[in-house]
């Protein structure tokens, strides 16, 4: 019995603001109607998400069309790299990030590695394989935690692969029980 785990990388938002309270962009809000398109052809049987409001915002429309909740699950939130509430700005940001990809314990004092971050959203998306076996979910989250989970399973989803990402972007994954048999990317971006 196949299970498909649906990533979807949030749409647009702000480049300013605290992590958790940012929302969509004018073009963010577009990119809702297509993320709500693509997965309602798609039957989905389950929508979760990351905490953050971005990250809920992609998946709401979805949710209220096929009669669903969205679940949130605070460990789909992005890895956590500096203790500082706000966005970091790209040029800060991009270093951290490919140090990271080098050095899986890296973190800044205070803040999560990738290693951390990835056991946290491997335990959410093993349980939900488990729970909803022969279902089709949604995870919507963010470009870090997405590529750490999907790296998990399949090595070449690392930093290529995250800098090469959209805003939306959606991942179809295909598993029997924890095993994962293949990826399709269901946006062009």
């Amino acid at each position: 019995m196949k299970t498909y785990i649906y990533m979807v990388r949030h749409c647009d938002s702000p480049k300013e603001g605290e992590e958790r309270t940012r929302g969509l962009t004018e073009l963010g809000k577009k990119g809702v109607r297509s993320v709500t398109e693509i997965l309602k052809k798609e039957k989905i049987d389950l929508i979760v998400s990351s905490p953050y409001l971005r990250a809920t915002l992609t998946v709401q429309q979805l949710a209220e069309e096929i009669g669903q909740e969205v679940m949130i699950y605070e460990d789909l939130r992005e890895r956590v790299f500096t203790v500082k509430e706000t966005r970091m700005s790209d040029s800060e940001l991009m270093p951290l990030i490919k140090k990271s990809f080098d050095d899986d314990s890296f973190s800044l004092t205070g803040a999560e590695s990738n290693s951390e971050c990835r056991k946290r959203a491997i335990e959410i998306l093993q349980k939900l394989l488990i729970t909803h076996k022969g279902h089709k979910v949604v995870i919507s989250t963010h470009a870090v935690i997405m590529t750490l989970m999907m790296g998990y399973y399949d090595i070449k989803y690392g930093l290529d692969f995250l800098l090469n990402t959209t805003k939306p972007d959606i991942y179809r994954m295909e598993f029997e029980n924890q095993d994962l048999l293949q990826v399709e990317r269901l946006v062009n971006g």
